[in-house]
């Protein structure tokens, strides 16, 4: 029998054979259309036809989906589905389990030849193993694993372009933020304070609204970022007196014309403090630092460098869940070079220091 619908209850159903050239090529097929109306289930049994035809007549290449395929099935946002556009004409025509991660990688130095690694890692790599991965997971092809670009491939792409892509961060200090916020207005001042002693990243702060901030308790609530959930993070007392004191103010949208709901800081974005902060920077006459390295990376150096708190400690304060990245990443050594090798002359080993350090011969016999 050839495969028919039927109404039951309030869906249509299905039932019965598909058949080619008068043979059937399928099992016997008894299911829900998923469809309350007959139109939907007709077009419910023509995919149906179509997949066990492709089937039939190609066999197991009618599953193999094109990267196309899969791009269509990732939920991507406006910024990633830019990034997709560049590689769709080099991958999308391509099935997906043909794909290597080598080829992937090549595509670095194809579409975008003038910047570092570490771009080419964000534009390419991440978006294109996202799509797949995605599909994976909704059973639709095998996954992928696509390893960063190595130290030698991003050294050799930093001198070919004639500068390095990982720009080493300076952090802030006491003093930094002391001088930035005598010549800042009360809200950059507030914000560089804020991040300084948290910790959070630009994006969460200028995220703050007022229902976010619990005073009381001294708390304030931000948002999820990488490595962690959203929570409540403690907050000193001077700093929530200060944030008490502070009028919200309502941003403005550039890009939509509206104006946003009010927030602590005032900042629509978290690109949009950055005329201020460098404005605030050239009164004071100290180094233009950006929120990342004045907030987060000043925050870590100052309780693991320069207050000796634990790496286990620091990183829970900076809600990083893996406590070795934080040493590597924004740890930043302040001790001079030169204050190290004097720790090495020998006047240190004639004042007891050397012979302390000297392994004893031990003594006891052998039997």
């Amino acid at each position: 029998m050839p495969l028919e619908i039927y109404l039951r209850n309030q869906t249509w159903w299905a039932r019965g054979h598909i058949e080619h050239n008068g043979r059937r090529i399928s099992e016997y097929i008894r299911a829900s259309t998923g469809s309350s109306s007959e139109a939907g289930a007709r077009d419910w049994v023509q995919e149906q036809v179509d997949l066990h035809l492709r089937r039939h007549l190609v066999g197991d290449a009618a599953e193999r989906l094109t990267f196309n395929d899969q791009v269509m099935l990732y939920k991507a946002s406006p910024q990633t589905a830019k990034l997709l556009i560049k590689v769709l004409p080099h991958l999308g025509h391509r099935f997906v389990d043909t794909i290597t991660p080598k080829e992937v990688k090549a595509l670095g130095p194809l579409l975008y030849p003038n910047v570092s690694a570490d771009t080419w890692h964000r534009h390419i790599v991440c978006p294109v193993r996202a799509v797949i991965n995605n599909a994976h997971e909704l059973g639709k092809g095998p996954p992928i694993r696509i390893k960063p670009y190595t130290r030698h491939e991003r050294v050799a792409q930093d001198t070919r372009r004639g500068k390095t892509g990982r720009a080493k961060k300076t952090p802030s200090d006491r003093g930094w933020i002391e001088d930035f916020c005598n010549h800042a207005k009360p809200h950059d001042a507030a914000l560089a304070r804020f991040m300084f002693e948290t910790g959070a990243r630009i994006g969460q702060a200028v995220a703050l609204l007022p229902k976010h901030l619990d005073l009381k308790k001294c708390r304030v609530w931000l948002a999820a970022a990488k490595g962690h959930d959203a929570q409540w993070v403690t907050i000193s007392g001077a700093m929530a007196t200060e944030l008490g004191a502070l009028p919200p103010k309502q941003p403005f949208n550039r890009q939509t014309g509206e104006r946003l709901p009010h927030r602590v800081f005032g900042y629509a974005t978290s690109t949009s403090y950055r005329k201020a902060w460098t404005t605030a920077c050239k009164k004071a006459g100290i180094e233009d630092l950006g929120a990342h390295a004045a907030g987060r990376h000043g925050f870590y150096t100052e309780l693991r460098v320069r207050q000796g708190v634990d790496a286990l400690t620091a990183a829970k304060a900076g809600r990083w869940s893996d406590a070795s990245l934080p040493d590597r990443v924004y740890g930043h050594p302040e001790t001079p070079e030169a204050d190290l090798r004097e720790m090495f002359r020998t006047n240190r080993v004639q004042e007891g220091v050397g012979a302390a350090l000297t392994p004893k011969k031990d003594k006891r016999k052998i039997a």
